[in-house]
């Protein structure tokens, strides 16, 4: 039998299918023998863990008649004359050794052992907890059962698991990396201290429909479904706001969702068409309130997994320092050289984009332009926490002019680590001027732009009826746990979606 915890125990054949039907043979044989394959439940008394903190402190060699019952996955198998060692495994990796003796067991269950139990299997084992020769935490057994027999081999980590064959087959990926089973753990604990910390500022948590009739809240293309019972076109939602805008519009002054939204588009590194947002919504707040907010979540994230100073790819990113604040044109003018503002014509932008080799489309207009220039020229210099800040208002059609600079908006993208991480504005209530513009977006729409938003008549309507200045923020959690973790987004979603498996 091999040593090595990711190889197969039951045959040196590479060929995957041979080995699962000799795994198939073994459960054949369990039930002939009038013995449970799957059993509903075994005799467990202690988990793994609980044996290795209550019994941590035996000395090797050490001996104890304290009786337990545990299970898990067999990990790794070595099987001798007349002393067999396994390792199992569970939940969040935790493994504990135990050991098959003659003497303890008897011939006839050694010998079902080394028959019956390959790499992958769940076992219960009852028995002593002792420390071995080697100092090595074991549970000596008077008895076994397997708990569910594995039919497939696990894959060889080095060999089988392709970064492809990860994503693909997470379970997998789970039971043999570390990794996986680490992000798992992070992704729970960074979404658990954004949630706490909302709470604790009394913000009250909410769910809202992702069947929608009218898809609006961002520019993104969206996925389209028909109800049967209605007989009606309805869309999955591409974002959060327009109901939470609601709840606010109703006196839930402080709410907030995490949910997930789904984009019709592409799909890469960073992008996935189905991801987890974050929205909150405050009564009388602002881009200001929303910009303290959400550097107290990212504190409290790095707070949760250890660190507020973040390796990456470039460079140490310390969260303690100062959040600067940097206007778009103030960006775009230093990275060109030369000064821009919002009355820059589109031909000087244009000329401007191609000074510096940024691809750009004829037809866009001058705010387009300057956009295409933020996000190729600024935002990947912007590596410590930075909010661009004073956006040409086509950037957010749903954010607020801006109090004190005419033609621009409040609103700002936090960009760290040379990647936009979240959003806010001061939110547009003015149900005048909301519509005009998510007319001027239904016009988009007509001309076959297919991200443009559409008039939501009753998000208007709930406008009427007076919404509280409010400010509003969006996080997409899988970007702020790329950041902590340096992995692309189908590492931090467990079940991401993927091109259908050819065979």
């Amino acid at each position: 039998m091999s040593d090595d915890p990711a190889a197969p125990a039951d045959t040196t054949a590479d060929d995957d299918l041979s080995q699962e039907a000799v795994r198939r043979e073994k459960r054949e044989r369990l039930l002939a023998d009038g013995l449970e394959a799957y059993p509903v439940a075994v005799p467990r008394t202690h988990t793994l863990a609980e044996v290795r903190s209550r019994w941590a402190n035996l000395e090797t060699g050490e001996e104890t008649q304290d009786v337990v019952g545990v299970a898990g996955r067999v990990m790794f198998v070595r099987n001798t004359g007349k002393l067999c060692f396994a390792t199992l495994q569970e939940g969040i990796g935790t493994r504990l050794q135990v050991m098959l003796s003659l003497a303890e067991v008897g011939e006839e269950a050694l010998e079902a052992w080394k028959r019956t139990v390959d790499l992958g299997d769940h076992v219960f084992v009852e028995g002593r907890v002792i420390s071995s020769r080697r100092g090595e935490l074991s549970v000596m057994a008077s008895s076994w059962q397997m708990a569910s027999k594995a039919l497939r081999p696990l894959p060889v980590l080095h060999k089988d698991l392709s970064e492809e064959a990860r994503v693909r087959q997470r379970y997998a990926d789970l039971i043999v990396r570390q990794e996986a089973r680490d992000m798992v753990r992070l992704r729970s604990a960074i979404t658990r201290a954004v949630r706490t910390t909302l709470e604790r500022q009394g913000f009250l948590e909410i769910e809202t429909p992702v069947l929608q009739l009218v898809h609006g809240g961002a520019n993104a293309r969206p996925f389209h479904t028909h109800h049967n019972a209605f007989d009606q076109d309805m869309t999955l939602r591409i974002a959060l706001e327009l109901n939470l805008k609601k709840a606010v519009v109703g006196g839930v002054d402080r709410v907030f969702e995490l949910g997930r939204i789904f984009r019709n588009e592409g799909a890469d590194s960073s992008h996935s068409p189905e991801f987890t947002m974050l929205e909150v919504y405050e009564a009388y707040g602002d881009q200001h309130t929303m910009a303290t907010l959400m550097r107290d979540m990212f504190l409290a994230a790095a707070d949760a997994i250890g660190s507020r100073r973040v390796e990456t790819e470039h460079g140490t990113i310390d969260l303690d320092a100062e959040w600067a604040w940097l206007p778009v044109y103030d960006g775009v003018s230093a990275a060109v050289g030369r000064e821009v503002t919002p009355s820059t014509s589109a031909d000087e932008l244009r000329a401007l984009a191609a000074e510096h080799s940024v691809e750009v489309d004829p037809a866009w207009d001058a705010e387009k332009l300057v956009l295409e220039l933020l996000s190729e020229l600024v935002e990947p210099t912007l590596i410590q926490p930075t909010f661009l800040c004073d956006y040409p208002p086509s950037a957010q059609p749903l954010a607020r002019p801006h109090r004190s600079k005419p033609g621009l908006i409040e609103a700002w993208d936090l960009i760290i680590g040379g990647v936009e991480r979240g959003t806010a504005f001061s939110e547009l209530v003015d149900p005048v001027i909301q519509r005009s513009v998510l007319e001027a977006q239904s016009l988009l729409a007509a001309g076959g732009d297919a991200e443009a938003m559409q008039v939501d008549e009753d998000f208007l309507r709930a406008l009427e009826y007076g919404a509280p200045p409010m400010g509003g923020l969006g996080l997409g959690m899988d970007r702020m746990i790329m950041f902590f973790t340096g992995v692309g987004i189908r590492e931090t979603i467990l079940f991401p979606h993927l091109r259908r498996e050819t065979r």
